[in-house]
């Protein structure tokens, strides 16, 4: 009869805690001391039943930081589909006479992963031809206008690879990969700097093993848009960053140059102009699937993948004329209404990456772009697989590895001064799933956000 109790007892706590486990156990942690000085903003939704679980100041506006890539990627895939690729073409007109030709058109699809190994395969579609001489190189970057920034991007970012510069023409996503390697104490650190180019020069003030030389800074010239690299300091390890380079278009198209001389074709000319694409022939074209874009914009919060899929959206409702940040936000704010049924005058989107400080947000729109994608198939599957997943892979890696959501929780986080944010899937252990949207503004220590968020997850995975 004892044991009976127990196990009576023990049954009755057990269905007292689960009846309050979702909304007050959420509620409780609305004490934690990161609130005391900062917003949040909260909702979870019941996918399987079709029911709200909880909402906490889901109708404010916040700055979404990285999250903004959610509605830039579900509309993506909505509009443009899974099979669309992001096009950079070789064409040419007339013929070659004595090895020369007279015009060689470079046309930029603003591909974000197009690297070395791709521009030399541009190269080589070149070479086989046996053309030696081409009097005029055409850099077509007409797809978007020459605003290489996004609305209310931050001048200061200017020198990082999170906020390159934006063109149709991007090579190594507009970035020089700077790697430093330690030699003899007090003595100057080797440099490696790829891709390999005269178009920037470099300046070694380092130190090998000399802490006193100062922390090791890498950077260029950026207040004068020059491109000279920089780098100073101690090393004591090898260490490499990327360094934007200004302008993109001018970098790619100076080493395709380059490239081609290497091998034995020489430019006398480049200029910048839209190329007659009917009348020309295709020498080669690299595509970009969408889906390598998406992976990388999500699993690694890439800001240039993001900004691709905003400008291509643009660019693809625009078919005529150069397009714009405001082109790209009318697309998403058309989807926002005719597919989500919300008044876009009551939001902002202000770019495709979440970096502008102009966008404005609630957790309950975002919420209705996870409802969307988690309704509509045919773009849930790439865009769920291409999440970070928790404790594992992506901006997630290192999150809720010791906690009931561990590899359970698949969402995009989001960090920019003073935002963190958090959204996407949950499995609950009924087996139910659950769309969630958290957003900290004004938070001084991001960790301390980020900690409440994961607090947030290993709730909704029980």
């Amino acid at each position: 009869m004892k044991h009976l109790f127990l196990i009576l007892l023990t049954g009755l706590c057990w269905g007292n805690l689960k009846a309050q486990t979702m909304a007050e156990r959420l509620d409780a942690l609305l004490n934690e001391t990161v609130l005391k000085t900062s917003e949040v903003g909260v909702t979870v939704f019941d996918l399987t039943s079709g029911e709200s679980v909880y909402q906490y100041q889901d109708e404010k506006l916040y700055r979404p930081a990285s999250i903004q890539k959610i509605v830039t990627s579900v509309t993506a895939l909505a509009m443009l589909g899974e099979k669309y690729t992001m096009d950079t073409r070789l064409c040419h007109t007339g013929v070659v006479r004595n090895d020369t030709l007279d015009k060689l058109y470079l046309i930029g699809g603003f591909d974000p992963e197009l690297m070395e190994e791709h521009l030399d395969t541009l190269v080589d579609a070149v070479v086989r031809t046996g053309i030696k001489y081409v009097d005029t190189l055409v850099a077509d970057v007409s797809m978007m206008d020459s605003v290489y920034w996004g609305p209310g991007w931050s001048w200061d970012d200017a020198p990082y690879s999170f906020q390159p510069y934006l063109s149709p023409l991007m090579l190594n996503r507009g970035c020089v990969d700077v790697t430093v390697f330690p030699s003899q104490k007090d003595s100057l650190a080797a440099i490696e700097c790829k891709p390999v180019s005269d178009f920037y020069a470099t300046i070694n003030r380092t130190a090998s093993r000399h802490p006193e030389a100062g922390k090791l800074q890498i950077t260029r010239n950026w207040l004068g848009h020059g491109n000279t690299i920089i780098v100073s300091g101690n090393v004591d390890r090898k260490k490499t960053t990327s360094v934007s380079m200004y302008p993109s278009q001018h970098f790619f198209v100076h080493v395709f140059a380059e490239r081609l001389r290497n091998k034995g074709v020489n430019i006398g000319q480049s200029v910048w102009s839209e190329s007659p694409v009917d009348s020309a022939l295709v020498l080669c074209t690299i595509h970009r699937p969408i889906g390598e874009v998406l992976m990388r914009a999500l699993k690694e919060s890439d800001n240039l993948c993001a900004e691709s899929m905003f400008y291509h959206l643009a660019s693809k409702n625009h078919p005529s004329g150069r397009v714009g940040a405001e082109d790209g936000s009318e697309v998403i704010n058309r989807f926002m209404k005719e597919k989500l049924g919300f008044n876009p005058e009551y939001y902002r989107i202000a770019d495709g990456s979440g970096v502008s400080l102009y966008n404005y947000v609630s957790p309950r729109l975002l919420l209705e772009y996870l409802k969307y994608a988690y309704y509509h198939r045919e773009v849930f599957m790439p865009f769920y697989e291409a999440l970070p997943v928790a404790g594992i892979d992506g901006t997630l890696k290192h999150r809720m590895k010791k906690t009931p959501a561990y590899r359970n929780v698949r969402a995009k986080t989001g960090s920019v001064t003073g935002v963190s944010s958090l959204a996407g899937y949950v499995k609950a252990a009924n087996g139910h799933w659950l769309g969630f949207v958290i957003i900290n503004q004004n938070v001084m220590k991001l960790k301390q956000a980020r900690d409440f968020q994961d607090k947030v997850c290993s709730i909704l995975s029980q």
